[in-house]
C-alpha cells in the first residue's frame, strides 16, 4: 500500500532537481573549501554562490547570511551570543516556542542568571502583543525578544513588523525562529525590523542538517562553535558543501514556485477542514486555522476516547503519516507544550496535519475515511 505522508511540518521529501544540483559534490567536487588550490576554490565559489543567491532572496546583504547545521544551530548561537555578547540580562520569550529556543532560554536563565519573562498567549493561540509591551516597558535591563514566526504545532504566525516595532521602541534585540517560514513565504529581510532569524533546508524540500543564520550588519557576535576561520569566523568547522548548495537550491526552487504550490497546498488545507467537518462529529480545530497563520498545517482535535487515543498509531498501520503535537521527539508520548498553553482540557487527541506540494485531494479523502473507521 502506497504510504501516505502528512508531516511536512517535520520534514518533507529531497526534491529530486535538489539532490541534482548537489551530486557534482558528493562525487567529484569534494575539494576542501579552505583549501587553496583550484579544487578548494571550486568548493569555495560554490558555498560563496549558495549564500548570494540565499541573500538575494531573503533581501539580505551576502555578508549577513551564515550556514549552519539548522534552525537548532542557529538560535542557539544567537541566543548565547546576546547574553556573552551583546549583554542582555533580561530574555522575553513564550511558552510556545520550538524546544530549540525554549530549552536554550531555559539553560541560559539556570546557569547565566538572566532573567526570563514569559509573553502570555491567548487561547486562539497568538501572542499578547499588550502584555509584550508591558514586560518591556517594565525591563530596565538589556532584553532580547525571542517569539517565533509561526508555530510548529498550530501554525500561529505573528506580525512580524509588529513585533519587530515594539521590540525598536524599547531599544530590545528581535531574535525570529523562521524555521517553519523561511521557504514558505516571501522574505524582504531589509525592510524587517528583525536582527535575527533562522531557516533550515529540510522544512522546504531541501537536505537535512543544513540551516542559515542571519544576523543583521550592525550587529557584532562571537561564534558558538571555536576553531577555523570559516563562515567569516563565525563558524568553525569544515563546511557541509553539498548540503549548502541543496540549501540555496532548494530555496530557489521554492521561491519561483511559491505562488503556484501555495495555492495548492492552502486548497488541500481548507479541503481538509471541510472534509473532517463534515464527516467527523465533534472535531475541533487549533489556533486561528484560516487567520494569521500556516497555509501547510492543519491541527486538529479528536473527542478522545479508547479509539483517538491510539489514533496515530493506527493511522500508522493505515501507512498514514502524520504527528501528535511537535514531531521533534515524537515517540516520548508527552503532551504537547503548546496544546497546554492554549488552556485545552485532557478530553481531546490532537493531530497535526501537514501538507506539501506533493499531496493530493484524493490522499486527503483517503485519510478521512480512515479517520471515520477508526472513530
Amino acid at each position: 500500500m502506497e504510504r501516505i505522508y502528512f508531516d511536512n511540518a517535520a520534514t518533507t521529501s529531497l526534491d529530486p532537481q535538489v539532490l541534482e544540483a548537489m551530486m557534482p559534490y558528493l562525487t567529484e567536487k569534494f575539494g576542501n573549501p579552505s583549501s587553496i588550490y583550484s579544487y578548494g576554490r571550486e568548493s569555495r565559489m560554490a558555498v560563496e554562490q549558495a549564500r548570494k543567491s540565499v541573500a538575494k532572496i531573503l533581501g539580505a546583504k551576502p555578508a549577513e547570511i551564515f550556514f549552519t547545521s539548522g534552525g537548532t544551530e542557529s538560535s542557539n548561537t544567537i541566543l548565547h551570543a546576546a547574553v556573552y555578547d551583546l549583554g542582555c540580562k533580561h530574555i522575553i520569550s513564550s511558552p510556545i516556542e520550538h524546544h530549540a529556543t525554549l530549552h536554550t532560554v531555559e539553560h541560559l536563565a539556570k546557569t547565566d542568571g538572566v532573567n526570563l519573562s514569559w509573553v502570555n498567549v491567548l487561547p486562539n493561540g497568538h501572542i499578547d502583543l499588550a502584555h509584550l509591551e508591558q514586560l518591556l516597558e517594565n525591563s530596565p535591563e538589556k532584553t532580547i525578544v525571542s517569539i517565533m514566526h509561526a508555530n510548529n504545532e498550530i501554525g500561529n504566525m505573528i506580525n512580524i513588523h509588529a513585533v519587530g516595532a515594539i521590540c525598536k521602541k524599547h531599544n530590545a534585540y528581535f531574535h525570529s525562529d523562521t524555521v517553519q517560514t523561511v521557504g514558505h513565504f516571501p522574505f524582504k529581510l531589509n525592510e524587517m525590523p528583525v536582527d535575527f532569524i533562522t531557516g533550515a533546508g529540510h522544512k522546504f524540500h531541501g537536505p537535512k542538517g543544513v540551516g542559515i543564520l542571519y544576523i543583521n550588519e550592525n550587529i557584532k557576535i562571537s561564534p558558538l562553535v571555536h576553531g577555523g576561520a570559516q563562515e567569516r569566523n563565525m563558524r568553525a568547522g569544515t563546511e557541509n558543501l553539498y548540503g549548502i548548495v541543496g540549501f540555496a537550491k532548494a530555496l530557489e526552487l521554492a521561491t519561483e514556485n511559491h505562488e503556484k504550490d501555495s495555492e495548492h497546498i492552502n486548497g488541500l488545507k481548507k479541503y481538509m477542514h471541510d472534509q473532517l467537518i463534515e464527516q467527523i462529529p465533534g472535531v475541533s480545530f487549533n489556533g486561528d486555522t484560516f487567520g494569521d497563520s500556516l497555509y501547510t498545517l492543519l491541527s486538529v482535535n479528536f473527542p478522545k476516547n479508547e479509539k483517538s487515543e491510539m489514533m496515530l498509531f493506527n493511522l500508522d498501520i493505515h501507512h498514514i503519516c502524520a504527528s501528535g503535537g511537535s514531531a521533534c521527539s515524537s515517540g516520548a508520548q508527552q503532551g504537547s507544550h503548546v496544546i497546554s498553553a492554549l488552556g485545552k482540557g485532557g478530553d481531546i487527541a490532537t493531530i497535526r496535519f501537514s501538507f506539501s506540494k506533493n499531496n493530493t485531494k484524493e490522499e486527503i479523502d483517503q485519510v478521512v475515511a480512515t479517520l471515520k473507521d477508526l472513530i
